[in-house]
């Protein structure tokens, strides 16, 4: 008995010992960072990137990889090919041909024939071309406009030679219009959030299929669609649409900056930011910030403020398909993924685009039954299943990062349940913890008016502090770290659970079924129980302190998961 006391109050020493060390690494790490983060070149980078209407292989997002190159050799970084051996900062430019051509707008216009001036104009409203969508022939085209109100209508009425207008997606009428001979396509199709009744110039980008065949298409604004739907009521209308587009081959650019670690080089943390989509906030404020990072990150590595045991990527590209394509083109490199993490629209000023900073989590019981303080954002997910659960600790630990610089940016943080749709996706379906760092809801999403009016340099550096702190924790990880973090998740599991008691309690009474709260509180405790076994991956080797400490942090929870279920029955 005596020898058990002993062990317990050498473990519990061992345990604030470790606590207090690593807390000062992790504060002495934010010192470092937010000394040096100012936000000031993720600015100039979004503000350069937002320009342009960028869709891969285009103008716009090929001058974005140069620019991104640009500030990596500034930083220190050396072109892979060119590297010598103890060149720790590296960078390749990847290039790969596209299947279909690339495609971007010129200019475009739409004016009412009998009005002295267009109702839409690219100069103002750059969304308003579909991509994909071909030229008028020069001089443009002018047509009767038919109102259809519905997929139906349309295969019933003759549309040959005019414009079809319609309130609906153009996808759902594309194919029919082709078929049928219309010359072109107006339609309106915003959702709510937008607030398109108050941001009446707004247009949410629209596509259609690429197709050699294809016809133009033009997307409305509200103040557009309500003057087209106006002078409709009067009688017949003829409209000109004049559309200048490029389609062409190019080739496909990804960019990837590696620091090597010193200890094992293998592991790795990824940062991913798309370059393609159109807009400041969605998103070249995440590659802004993520250069920002690359750039401090290499200081410090030149200067020895900071070293790292394992390396570091960063990676900018297309959407999902290159950081699938990353981890799917190499098996062992992608063995060794540790982390990744997404970088989205993660610079805006919520003053005036609403929403606010979000921590997507890893699918937790949180996207099967979404109740108390989670809620979904209005992007909106599919309920998962127990199967599709990730437990691990980068949830918890980057939460804890985060919450961390808000309180001392007195910085709003708050966090939803996995929806996807973005970089993270491609390293959870490989089995990899991965998250995104976002906002919403913006009532600008998509809209032409995601400019750079709207991206604040202080949520640009609160997010790079929040990232590159993370970073550094996580390339440095050991044992000792874990235990440190076990506290953390332990703190946080207990929360948790006894949140979810409560809702449970609440629910039987209001008459729920008892063994489907049942079944939430015990998908929580076995969730954090894995969460609990995955710290055992921050230690370079087995730590048989670890392993004690967390066996005991899993039969505590799981003796406090019997007793509010044995309550509740």
């Amino acid at each position: 008995m005596i020898r058990k006391l002993f062990f317990y109050v050498a473990l519990l020493l061992v345990a604030i010992s470790t606590a207090q060390n690593t807390n000062k690494m992790a504060s002495e790490y934010f010192d470092v960072v937010r000394a040096e983060f100012i936000g000031d070149q993720a600015y100039k980078t979004t503000e350069f990137v937002a320009q342009y209407w960028r869709v891969v292989g285009n103008t716009g997002f090929n001058k974005s990889i140069y620019h991104i190159a640009e500030g990596l050799e500034r930083a220190g970084y050396v072109l892979e090919s060119d590297a010598l051996e103890y060149n720790k900062l590296t960078y390749r430019i990847e290039k790969r041909p596209m299947k279909k051509p690339t495609w971007e707008t010129v200019s475009s216009s739409l004016t009412i024939v009998g009005q002295d001036s267009p109702i839409l104009e690219s100069a103002t409203n750059r969304n308003m071309t579909y991509l994909n969508s071909i030229s008028t022939p020069k001089g443009g085209v002018t047509a009767e406009v038919v109102y259809i109100k519905d997929k139906k209508s349309l295969e019933k009425t003759d549309i040959k030679g005019k414009v079809i207008f319609a309130e609906m997606s153009p996808y759902t009428l594309y194919k029919t219009a082709m078929k049928k001979g219309a010359v072109g396509m107006l339609t309106y199709d915003m959702p709510d959030y937008l607030q398109p009744e108050k941001n009446i110039t707004s247009i949410q980008f629209r596509s259609i299929p690429y197709n050699e065949k294809n016809l133009w298409g033009i997307a409305l604004s509200y103040q557009a669609k309500e003057k087209l739907k106006k002078e409709l009521d009067k009688g017949t209308v003829n409209v000109k649409a004049v559309i200048n587009t490029k389609i062409y081959p190019s080739e496909e650019l990804t960019i990837v900056a590696d620091i090597k670690g010193d200890v094992n080089p293998n592991e790795r943390l990824v940062f991913s930011a798309h370059v393609q989509e159109p807009g400041a906030n969605d998103n070249a404020s995440g590659v802004g910030v993520q250069l920002e990072m690359a750039q401090i990150a290499a200081k410090f590595i030149k200067d020895k403020t900071v070293k790292l045991d394992r390396t570091l990527t960063f990676l900018w590209g297309d959407e999902i398909v290159s950081t699938r394509r990353y981890i799917q083109e190499d098996s062992i490199r992608a063995s060794n993924i540790k982390w990744g993490i997404s970088l989205d629209m993660v610079g805006e000023n919520t003053a005036i685009t609403g929403g606010s900073f979000l921590i997507e989590k890893m699918p937790d019981p949180s996207a099967i039954w979404t109740r108390g303080n989670d809620k979904h954002s209005e992007w909106g997910g599919r309920p998962l299943k127990l199967k599709d659960m990730k437990p691990h600790y980068l949830n918890d630990f980057i939460i804890n990062i985060f919450e961390e610089q808000g309180k001392f940016a007195n910085w709003e943080v708050n966090t939803n349940p996995f929806e996807g749709g973005s970089d993270h996706t491609p390293f959870l379906r490989a089995d990899i913890p991965g998250l995104l760092l976002w906002h919403f809801t913006d009532q600008f999403y998509h809209t032409d008016n995601d400019r750079i009016d709207k991206v604040s340099q202080e949520t640009l550096k609160n997010v790079g502090i929040g990232a590159l702190t993370s970073a550094f924790s996580l390339l440095n990880s050991d044992a000792t770290a874990a235990l440190t973090e076990l506290e953390n998740i332990k703190s946080r599991a207990e929360k948790r659970l006894k949140a979810e008691f409560l809702l449970s309690q609440q629910a039987v009474k209001e008459g729920d079924d008892l063994n489907v709260e049942i079944k939430i509180l015990n998908a929580w405790n076995d969730w954090y129980q894995k969460t609990f076994d995955s710290l055992r991956d921050m230690a370079y080797e087995p730590n048989e302190d670890l392993n004690r400490a967390i066996n005991k942090a899993k039969d505590k929870l799981t003796k406090q998961t019997e007793k509010y279920i044995k309550s509740l029955k």
